[in-house]
């Protein structure tokens, strides 16, 4: 039977998840889990107890946002301990790529029910990240949505998206794949896709794929402020990718940089700066999925 130690950030998702956490336990227990809970507020904390848990044979199950899940990612990669994902932050984007219910008891039923499964992690400069590492635009946007307390939940990336883009300029952005020469854009932002989803649901790399080895990278070029708030719903439905000032290519690696220094985030945190250098870890992770 599998023993999970519950790495749990008691402020996620607003504190939803401290307040959630009596039910998860008492869901666990009923379905005959042992487990054990451990409480962090630090992702380096949390990386700790991952590998301490894994170190004890246990399932490291991240309960939190797609940042504590990323950290937990960063401690087991490439070892033989096994991610378990209970969603609780304001994204949970990774759980929606694996299909894992966003629910607690919906994914207590996967820890306790599901299979394992061999996935891609992605890295910038050695960090950790299992979604989408982004810069530019996205960078003012997820400031934006970190330093927000009256707009909670999903609803604040909507609202740094608009209070971003009132104050945006086009910037000259660049990139190099796979040891290639370098390109460059003038626009918006360059995303370096290992799930493809962020932000709550938006399938900016529809079909990126977590076990090809790749990083799907979406390069935004620049577009009057009023198309790109018509294509923004498009990214929801995944049905951007045919607009003209949007470009996709496959890399291993992708060398990123931009005329002035920005924060590289991905699954909600900064995990770098400008210049950097994102590359896929194929095959690194084992995490826990519906059967």
């Amino acid at each position: 039977m599998r023993r999970l130690c519950l790495i749990v950030n008691p402020h996620a998702g607003g504190g939803r998840t401290a307040r959630a956490l009596p039910g998860v336990e008492a869901t666990l227990a009923g379905l005959g889990l042992p487990f054990r809970v451990e409480r962090t507020l630090s992702l380096g904390h949390a990386g700790d107890l991952a590998a301490d848990a894994a170190g004890r044979g246990e399932v490291a199950v991240s309960y939190g946002g797609d940042g504590l899940a990323g950290a937990v990612a960063h401690a087991l990669r490439g070892t033989d301990g096994v991610l378990g994902v209970l969603p609780g932050g304001r994204g949970n984007d990774f759980a929606r790529k694996l299909g894992i219910p966003t629910d607690p008891d919906g994914a207590c039923g996967v820890l306790a029910r599901g299979r394992e499964r061999t996935v891609d992690v992605a890295e910038v400069d050695g960090r950790t990240f299992l979604g989408i590492a982004s810069y530019g635009f996205d960078s003012d946007v997820q400031d934006i949505a970190n330093a927000a307390t009256v707009v909670k939940g999903q609803l604040v990336y909507l609202y740094a998206t608009l209070r971003a883009l009132k104050a945006w300029r086009p910037v000259r952005l660049s990139f190099a794949a796979d040891g290639g020469a370098r390109k460059e854009a003038v626009g918006f932002a360059v995303a370096a896709c290992n799930s493809g989803v962020f932000g709550g649901g938006m399938a900016l790399a529809p079909d990126a794929d977590l076990e090809d080895g790749l990083l799907d990278v979406v390069v935004t070029s620049d577009t009057s402020k009023a198309n790109f708030l018509r294509t923004l719903p498009k990214i929801f439905r995944g049905t951007h990718l045919d607009e003209p000032e949007i470009e996709l290519f496959r890399a291993g690696e992708v060398r990123v940089d931009a005329e002035r220094p920005f924060r590289i985030y991905a699954d909600g945190d900064p995990i770098g700066t400008t210049p950097a250098t994102i590359r896929a870890v194929p095959g690194a992770l084992r995490v826990l999925v519906p059967a």
